[in-house]
């Protein structure tokens, strides 16, 4: 192990030794480094006035939020911010210059955000403007109405910008940091992951750090121990073989979006709107479904498409159902020392429907009220099979046995549907809370079952956002 982490700022080294490992990019910056263009608004990851950029030794950049991403996830890697962009004459850098000929800033708060995000989208293929709005929709401006800012990305997101290679640190071994009473583990391979959740079973694992971050920044909490998968390089991947998508639990919503997308169109939907991309390029399904959150979007449509989890501990792994995982309000069948390693999704049948909704106060980066998932398969108008997920429904993500069974072996018909949504009626018990009472939530979760009915027959073929 070693006691010292390793990253670049800008063009010049950095090497930390007994530093708070929950300290966050942000206070690191804009404390010791006294670096004050980047942001803090919000300090959970919702406004972007934090943005800075991630960039790996590929040359990949990633915005991030600063404000939840806790120090360890910065070894091995460069960090941008906007102070490093503008040359060394104070020539500024194209995007900088864009946003001022479209005169993109006024109270210039949120500014450095915006420039940081449209930093890293010039890297892709030219965008338009569904893609320039989806890479802006983490990025908060409470001056120029966004027009602007949406002209100086069309002027400077071209696509040509292609980053070479960066050198950067090549640390070896588990990083382990000490602070305070604080300790922080990333080991770099799965199995030095087991072997420290056997001799640290306490810890609090942390992914993408857009939940737990909020547990340090928001609740003021104390984390004794965190173990981050950042450089647990083995279980970053998505991997598709011949029936099953296979989800490494580290892999970002990001790396699993196209592959998702492609096979499930609507859960690529989902996704999109789980966060905005500085959150999809931290946060992780497997993250999504380890805190067991009754309100978490990815469960309900795994839960519809029948996810398998491999568990592990030490050098033995188990598969278990997801419809098995989840016990209790955020509780869940793993045990001390054990971690989720992969997410298996079947791929589709010839012939299936799948259909998920988000139902929030808010389209874009909002907490669901109400999410559903169906998976469907009709025989001549029959329902042959059909399993259904929701979120915000109970005290867990669930499964609807007792709706699935009023449909099963049944016309795929109006009528159908209405028997239905009497079971449905008896099947929850969901609460009333600050995003939805429960009679609310009862009526949307029929309205959701009906609404999957319309756009799986002829008369709503209008009705879809996303291609079926």
């Amino acid at each position: 192990m070693r006691d010292t982490l390793h990253f670049r700022l800008g063009s010049e080294e950095r090497t930390l030794r007994d530093v708070d490992p929950t300290m966050t990019i942000l206070e690191y910056l804009r404390g010791p480094e006294r670096l004050c263009g980047t942001k803090e608004g919000c300090a959970e990851g919702d406004c972007g006035a934090c943005t800075v950029v991630l960039v790996d030794r590929n040359g990949r950049r990633q915005a991030v939020n600063a404000c939840i991403v806790f120090l360890p996830a910065l070894d091995g890697r460069q960090l941008l911010t906007v102070e490093h962009l503008a040359h060394a004459d104070g020539t500024l850098h194209p995007v900088q210059q864009a946003m001022v000929d479209q005169h993109g800033s006024q109270c210039g708060f949120c500014t450095p955000g915006f420039v940081m995000s449209l930093f890293a989208l010039r890297t892709e293929a030219k965008p338009d403007r569904v893609a320039i709005n989806e890479a802006l929709a983490g990025n908060l401006c409470r001056c120029t109405g966004y027009r602007p800012i949406v002209d100086a990305a069309s002027q400077v997101c071209t696509g040509d910008d292609h980053p070479e290679p960066v050198a950067l640190p090549s640390p070896q071994g588990t990083l382990a940091l000490s602070h305070g009473g604080k300790r922080s583990f990333s080991p770099r391979s799965s199995d030095e992951l087991a072997q420290t959740l056997l001799d640290h079973p306490e810890a609090v694992i942390v992914a993408g750090a857009t939940d737990v971050g909020l547990w340090v920044t928001k609740q003021h909490q104390t984390l004794p121990v965190i173990v981050s998968l950042d450089a647990v390089t083995d279980m970053n991947g998505v991997v598709e073989t011949a029936s099953t998508i296979q989800i490494g639990a580290g892999a970002t919503y990001q790396e699993a979006l196209h592959v998702l997308e492609h096979h499930y169109p609507d859960f690529g939907a989902l996704i999109r709107r789980i966060g905005s991309r500085q959150i999809r390029n931290r946060g992780t399904i497997g993250g999504n479904i380890a805190n067991a959150s009754p309100i978490g979007d990815s469960p309900p449509a795994l839960l519809a498409l029948d996810a398998t989890l491999i568990l592990r501990r030490a050098d033995t792994s188990r598969s278990v159902k997801l419809d098995d995982f989840f016990t209790g309000y955020r509780r869940t069948v793993l045990a001390r020392g054990e971690f989720i390693e992969r997410i298996d999704v079947p791929l589709p049948e010839p012939g299936e429907m799948f259909r998920c909704y988000k139902v929030s106060k808010r389209f874009d980066q909002d907490i669901s009220a109400v999410c559903a998932a169906f998976r469907l398969c009709l025989q001549d108008g029959i329902v042959s099979d059909i399993r259904i997920g929701f979120g915000g429904m109970a005290a867990t993500p669930v499964r609807t046995r007792a709706v699935e069974e009023a449909l099963t072996g049944r016309p795929w018909t109006k009528a159908t549907i209405r028997t239905a949504q009497v079971v449905m009626d008896n099947a929850f018990f969901p609460l009333s809370d600050m995003r939805a009472s429960a009679a609310y939530r009862r009526t949307v979760a029929r309205n959701l079952l009906l609404k999957c009915f319309l756009e799986t027959t002829e008369e709503a073929a209008l009705t879809r956002l996303v291609p079926a």
